[in-house]
Parts: structure tokens; C-alpha cells; sequence
């Protein structure tokens, strides 16, 4: 741009001289002169590119001039342009400082009212000179841009992820089977793992979006190494609790009340809550924030790959964690698994933070970033402080923010565009019954199954999960990511009302009927895994970046809310006859969420057609 502005100039020059020229040689030299006592200002104007020859040295700049003629005509005309004024301030570097006379020769001018194109000395410097002006835009065929959709911006911090994740929750997977195993054992009654549970989503869902605040706001790398360092101490001292209690015997805790006011549980309750809390951040940082920035939030394939990705490497963990534990469990005593499981946990501590690093260092420090607000945090608001340097923590203000910034993220949570899907998903966590989890172990145990037969069940769900990634993609091709939600969700609900009915029909004490009834909840796993897969990707697409640690963890913090409250009636209801009336509610749950992701997607919304402009017709896989 800045070179055609400055070829006008000249060429309004040079018609300027044509006009006094046209009066004879003295009349030509007598405006040069009077021409000279003017100044001629320069903009400082970035040229769009390089400069368009090297005999044009002045096509970065604007000629200002006056009394210009409408028509001209001239040949090998030369413009001196010996005094120049400057600007005084904010002359850029990357022009030259030097009062240098500059001479421009022009073989033939134009027509200006009739916008001939202008004829340059030679063929070459015409096509440098409208290369310079008219940028180029490379456009890319279709198939490079599938490939360019496809590939991940940073390939190997992606891959490092994977390892990081893969060894991260492959310990939790394995504490979340070894714990409710333990407790069951010390006492024949769901309520001392209800109350863990119980107490655990109370804390997720007070402290969720607290959480998610501070960690839109700190260094990423640093709230990782510490989020694994607080979930791996938790779950060590859970472990030494457990060990404690089993080695006191469980003859003494002849009621369920008795195993709750021992200190040991009180501890193991705080340490089971911390843990989960860590846990669930760690899991929204990476699967909704670090995976987006690796993959590239604007190629689409290659996000939903590494999304698949990531949930293989979790239901995988779940499989070797489940079925590793179980098998060990039958085996032998439950001490020496628990000390075999804190063995891991130490060993995966350094592990996962070499892999944290060598994330961001692959991925040319990425992850260094940090999303910056116009207005300060709530973490910079919790502390006060009138000189630099010093910041005094201000405990007064810590329950007000606190509550603040819980607020703040329900209402960001309420505000985004796919709060349907994001609300579906909550109502899922309902289900807590009819779900592998501490309350179906708890009840399976109770029911003298055996531990590695209980430990497979858990492998089986995983590996449905395994199984929905695969089926999730043929899903998104034919049905679009929209549709392809709404059939997993409604082949859960089917099929969770299928084993509502066999539960409620037959006697569980009976092996075959229970058999059947599990079987049934296995292949709900796989409908459950395919909106869990689609879901995710439908929140990243409507979910600001700026915003995804906040409303992630709001998200997290009330579903923890609704398993808050099954866990509550879990505890009114603590025996195990009572166990039908939980899985009512939970199918109940489940056929709610479907219900209402059909509602949302039969009546889309403006923002839901441009979000999702490409349902239906899209061939972006998530495979």
C-alpha cells in the first residue's frame, strides 16, 4: 500500500513539472526553483513489503504536493527532491537518517483520469513492482487443508502428553479401585465409602471453580508440578490410614457409626477429598487447556485425534488398573496391595514431572503463556499491599472473593453457548449406582463376588470405552458430532433401563441374573463413552480457551454437586437392600440427559449454526 501511495505522488509530480514545462525550458527551471523553497514531507509509512526496485528508493514514502493539473502527459522527466523535512520525533530505524538527494526516472507517464497501468524502464522491474503492491495470498487446494486440519501444531509435546497422562492416570485408576475395595472390607455397609465419597464431591464442588480461577491465572507448568505433588502425597497418606486400620483388625467396628468417628477415617476423609480435587484439576488442565494449544484449536482433526487419544490412554489405564489391582487383591491381602500401590504412586512422581517439562520444551514453550485479564485476578485481589514488593495476605477478603469467584464461574458456566450438552453431561454423573464406581464395588463385594471378577467388570466398562472411540467416528461421519451425541446418550439410556429391569425382576442373590445385570451395564459404558468423547469436543468448540480451566472446573464442581447428592441419599439409604431404589435414580438421570440434549438439538439456537455449521456434513473424524 505504501508503494502505490507513494507512485501516485510522484506521478502527480511529474504532471506538476509537464504543465510548467509545456511553457518552454526557462519557465521548467524557474517552478524547479521556486518548487525547492517548499518542503516536502515524508510519512513514515511501513512499506507492505520490499521495496519495489533498487532505482526506487522512495516507494515507502507519500509525496505531499499542491496545485495539481487533471491531465498530464511526460517523458524522461527527472524530480529532484533535495530538501526534505522530517519529523522530529519517532523516526523509525529502518529507514535511513541521511539528507540524501534521491532521482527517479520515469521513461513514459500515464493517463491518470484514464488509469493506464505504468510503464516502468523495463519488463522485470513492472512485475517487481506489481508483486510489491498486490500481495500474493497463497490459497491451499482442499486437500491441503485436510492435511493442514490433520497435523498438530506441536506433534512431539503432544506426544509427551500422552506419556504424562498415560502415567498419571494410571496411578489414580488404580487408587480408585484400591480404596473403596479397602473400606468395603473393613465393614459390610455402603455408608463409610458413601460418606468418603460424599465428603469428596462437597469439597470439588465448593473448591472447583476456586480452583479453576487460580489456574487461569498461574504458570502452567508450576500448577502442574504442584497438582501432582498434592494428589500423590493424598493418596499416600489415604494408603497408611487404610494400613492402619487393618492392622488394628476389624473385629472392633461392630457398626458402621464406629468406623466413622475413628481419627483415622477423619483423616482419610480430608486426604480422599484433596486428592480428588487435584485429580480433577489436572484432568481439566490437560484435556481441556493443554491438548487444545499442542493439537491447534483451528485444526479440527487433529484435535479430535489427540481427544480420542487422550481418552484411550484413560480407559486403558482403567483396564490395567482395575484388572492389575483386582488380581493382586485375590491374591493376597489387602495391606500388601495397598503398600505394592504406594510403591507406584512414589515411582510415577518423578515420572511425570520429567514428562511435564519435556512438554513445554517440546512444544517451544507453549504452555509458558498465561491468559492475562484486564482487571485483576481474585488470586492479586486476595492479597493487599501499598508498598512494591511487599503483599500482605488480607484473611478478611479470602471468604468474600472466595465466594466471589465461585459466583464469577457459575455465571461464566451459565453463559456459554453449549450449556445443553454441558448440563447433559452433569445429569450423567447422577449415576452413580449403575456405573462402575466405589458404590457398585462396594455392592459387588457385599454380594461375595470375588475381587478379580470385580476387577474385570471395571476392565470391561474401560474397554468399552476403548471400543466408543472407534464407534464415536463412523457416528460423526454419517450423523454429525451433534447427532452422534445424542445416540450415545439414548443408547444409555435404553440399555440402563434394560438392567433396571433385570435388577428389579430377578433375585441378585442368584449368580446368572446378576451376571446378566452386569453385562448389561457394560454395554451401557458404550453409549456413555461416545457422549463422553463427542461431548468434550463439542465443548471445546463453544468453550473460550481464556475461559476453559474456569468453566471446567465449574462444570466438574457441580457435576460433584449432583454425585453430592446421590451420595447423600446413598447415605440415608446406606444398606444394601436399598441398592435398587439408588439405581432407579440413577436410570431416571440418565434418561434426563437424553431427553433434554434431543430437546436442545431439535431446536438449535443462531450461536449453535455457527458453532456447529458443519453438523451433518462434516467428515472430520475423531478417530
Amino acid at each position: 500500500m505504501a508503494s502505490l501511495i507513494s507512485s501516485r505522488a510522484l506521478l502527480s509530480s511529474s504532471a506538476v513539472a509537464s504543465t510548467s514545462s509545456a511553457a518552454g525550458p526557462d519557465s521548467t527551471l524557474s517552478y524547479l526553483s521556486l518548487h525547492r523553497r517548499h518542503s516536502v514531507a515524508l510519512r513514515q509509512i511501513r512499506p507492505a513489503a520490499a521495496a519495489a526496485s533498487q532505482s526506487i528508493n522512495l516507494s515507502a514514502r507519500r509525496l505531499r504536493y499542491t496545485n495539481l493539473t487533471p491531465k498530464c502527459f511526460r517523458t524522461n522527466f527527472v524530480v529532484d527532491v533535495e530538501h526534505v523535512v522530517r519529523p522530529a520525533d519517532g523516526i523509525r530505524k529502518d529507514l535511513p537518517s541521511d539528507r540524501s538527494i534521491s532521482y527517479l526516472s520515469l521513461t513514459k507517464s500515464v493517463d491518470i483520469l484514464d488509469s493506464k497501468s505504468l510503464k516502468l524502464t523495463s519488463e522485470e522491474e513492472q512485475d517487481h513492482l506489481s508483486n510489491s503492491l498486490f500481495t500474493e495470498l497463497t490459497v491451499l487446494s482442499e486437500e491441503e487443508q485436510d492435511t493442514l486440519a490433520a497435523t498438530p501444531a506441536h506433534r512431539g509435546g503432544l506426544y509427551a502428553l500422552y506419556g504424562s497422562y498415560l502415567a498419571g492416570n494410571l496411578v489414580e485408576r488404580v487408587w480408585n479401585f484400591a480404596w473403596p475395595a479397602a473400606v468395603a472390607m473393613l465393614h459390610p455397609s455402603l455408608l463409610p465409602v458413601a460418606v468418603v465419597g460424599f465428603f469428596t464431591k462437597l469439597a470439588m464442588f465448593i473448591g472447583g471453580p476456586l480452583l479453576g480461577e487460580f489456574m487461569d491465572h498461574f504458570p502452567r507448568i508450576r500448577a502442574y508440578y504442584g497438582l501432582n505433588l498434592v494428589q500423590i502425597s493424598s493418596q499416600l497418606v489415604s494408603a497408611a490410614m487404610i494400613i492402619y486400620a487393618l492392622a488394628n483388625g476389624t473385629a472392633q467396628y461392630t457398626t458402621a457409626t464406629s468406623v466413622l468417628v475413628q481419627p483415622w477415617f477423619m483423616v482419610l476423609v480430608v486426604a480422599g477429598a484433596m486428592e480428588r480435587l487435584s485429580g480433577v484439576a489436572l484432568g481439566v488442565t490437560m484435556e481441556r487447556d493443554w491438548v487444545v494449544r499442542l493439537a491447534g484449536a483451528n485444526r479440527p482433526v487433529a484435535l479430535a485425534k489427540a481427544n480420542a487419544m487422550l481418552n484411550r490412554i484413560d480407559q486403558f489405564s482403567e483396564i490395567a488398573g482395575a484388572t492389575i489391582f483386582g488380581i493382586l487383591l485375590s491374591k493376597y491381602d489387602t495391606a500388601t496391595c495397598l503398600k505394592f500401590a504406594s510403591g507406584l504412586m512414589m515411582c510415577t512422581l518423578p515420572v511425570v514431572a520429567i514428562l511435564g517439562q519435556l512438554v513445554n520444551r517440546l512444544s517451544s514453550g507453549v504452555l509458558d503463556d498465561i491468559n492475562k485479564p484486564a482487571a485483576p485476578s481474585v488470586s492479586e485481589k486476595l492479597v493487599a499491599g501499598t508498598q512494591p514488593g511487599r503483599r500482605v495476605i488480607n484473611p478478611g477478603n479470602i471468604v468474600k472473593k472466595g465466594f466471589k469467584t465461585i459466583k464469577h464461574g457459575w455465571m461464566e458456566y451459565k453463559e456459554q453457548p453449549v450449556l445443553p450438552a454441558s448440563v447433559a453431561s452433569v445429569f450423567l454423573y447422577f449415576n452413580i449406582a449403575l456405573a462402575p464406581g466405589s458404590i457398585m464395588t462396594a455392592f459387588l463385594m457385599h454380594h461375595g463376588i470375588s475381587p478379580s471378577i470385580v476387577g474385570g467388570f471395571s476392565g470391561l466398562c474401560a474397554f468399552m470405552g476403548v471400543a466408543a472411540t472407534f464407534i464415536s467416528a463412523t457416528l460423526v461421519k454419517k450423523l454429525g458430532i451433534l447427532k452422534a451425541g445424542a445416540a450415545g446418550l439414548v443408547f444409555q439410556a435404553s440399555v440402563l433401563t434394560m438392567a433396571l429391569g433385570v435388577l428389579c425382576c430377578t433375585r441378585t442373590a442368584q449368580q446368572a441374573p446378576l451376571y446378566l445385570f452386569l453385562s448389561l451395564i457394560v454395554l451401557s459404558r458404550l453409549g456413555h463413552m461416545s457422549y463422553d468423547l463427542v461431548g468434550t469436543q463439542i465443548l471445546q468448540t463453544g468453550i473460550p480457551l481464556s475461559k476453559a480451566n474456569l468453566i471446567g472446573t465449574t462444570e466438574i464442581s457441580i457435576a460433584s454437586l449432583a454425585e453430592f447428592i446421590m451420595l447423600g441419599v446413598a447415605i440415608i439409604a446406606n444398606d444394601v437392600a436399598h441398592f435398587g431404589f439408588l439405581a432407579m435414580l440413577s436410570t431416571s438421570c440418565v434418561v434426563g440427559a437424553a431427553w433434554m440434549f434431543c430437546h436442545w438439538l431439535s431446536n438449535p439456537t443462531d450461536q449453535q449454526k455457527k458453532l456447529f455449521s458443519f453438523d451433518g456434513s462434516s467428515h472430520h473424524s475423531t478417530q
